[in-house]
């Protein structure tokens, strides 16, 4: 994983990502911001699969993560005018919809008490699209 820059490994993955049936996007992702400190909807048309591909890319650091603990790491600094900035968690419908995606192609499991988790299948998945990017 790390003989490969994330930007190329998360693009590629996301590529992959992008033809498979389980990964479609809701109806709702073309209207909803990725969260409360942005101030537009994403200006790409793939963020889904972008943002599904860095997701689990995050999981296969062989660390448990939960849907708050995404939200914190997605998140960003709101600008409040004259106020100061503060930071503020990412969406968790996107979060959540994205991680029972992952579930369902089987390239991420739950553990009970810990969160979620990559499996064996997300892990080859991976590192074959590692392999074709010459990693």
């Amino acid at each position: 994983m790390k003989s490969v820059s994330a930007d190329r490994l998360i693009e590629e993955t996301a590529k992959k990502l992008g033809k498979m049936e389980e990964m479609k996007p809701p109806e709702w992702a073309k209207f909803v911001k990725t969260g409360v400190c942005m101030e537009r909807i994403p200006s790409r048309d793939d963020w889904w699969f972008v943002r599904s591909a860095s997701i689990l890319r995050k999981l296969s650091s062989n660390e448990s993560f939960g849907i708050s603990k995404l939200r914190k790491v997605y998140g960003g600094r709101k600008r409040r005018g004259h106020k100061p900035e503060h930071k503020y968690p990412a969406s968790g419908a996107v979060t959540r919809k994205i991680l029972q995606q992952l579930e369902k192609a089987g390239f991420v499991k739950t553990e009970k008490g810990k969160g979620r988790s990559i499996t064996a299948k997300g892990k080859v998945f991976l590192n074959e699209i590692v392999k074709t990017l010459g990693g």
